[in-house]
């Protein structure tokens, strides 16, 4: 017979944190908690030390990552469950980044949730999403730019025209704007200024 698991609800709606406990009872979890706001959250948090949390990333006074990020430079062993209406694939990786150890649509079954809550616990450093291989394997092609590519779009965010570029990479003008059509596709930007906030916000430019 699996452990009861101590559960904190951090979400600013009554209705959803009734459902989430109500689920929580009937899969033999405890709710230790509930918290409808990132100030109680925090207070809650330390209170009652729960193994799992389970948070909403829209609250009152803030985002709830801001809970992700506090929980996870605290605990490593802490899991952290958020659940969202947000299905932006880009959300999905921040959230990721953020520390959570899974990420759950409001629009899914309680059923997922509460499996989402169990592997939390059980791995709490790993993250568990629908979809996160597809999001992943897209992120992997973005960001896949070519050691060439890499220093085209280096100089173009520094300013350079095509035939600068070019003068300065000892390459031909056509060559830099093939260069800069796979950048753009891989980038998914239509212009240069597109594709330098999109690199800049990947970390793919040194400055």
């Amino acid at each position: 017979m699996k452990q009861p698991l101590t559960v904190l609800i951090i979400d600013d709606h009554e209705s959803v944190r009734a459902g989430i406990k109500t689920a929580l009872t009937r899969a033999g979890h405890i709710c230790v908690g509930e918290a409808a706001n990132i100030a109680e959250a925090r207070a809650k948090i330390a209170h009652t030390n729960p193994q799992v949390i389970v948070v909403d990333l829209s609250l009152p006074d803030g985002n709830g990552l801001e809970i992700v990020v506090w929980a996870r430079s605290i605990s490593k062993e802490i899991g952290i469950v958020v659940l969202t209406l947000n299905t932006a694939s880009d959300y999905l990786l921040t959230v990721m980044k953020s520390g959570a150890s899974a990420y759950v649509e409001k629009s899914s079954p309680l059923a997922d949730l509460i499996s989402a809550i169990e592997h939390s616990a059980v791995s709490p450093l790993s993250f568990s999403a629908q979809g996160i291989s597809s999001v992943m394997s897209k992120e992997l092609q973005t960001n896949s730019l070519t050691k060439r590519e890499t220093q085209v779009l280096q100089k173009l965010a520094d300013g350079l025209s095509a035939g600068d570029i070019g003068l300065q990479l000892f390459i031909t003008q056509a060559t830099v704007k093939t260069h800069l059509a796979s950048i753009y596709r891989k980038l998914e930007s239509k212009n240069r200024i597109q594709a330098i906030i999109v690199a800049r916000k990947k970390g793919l430019l040194i400055n």
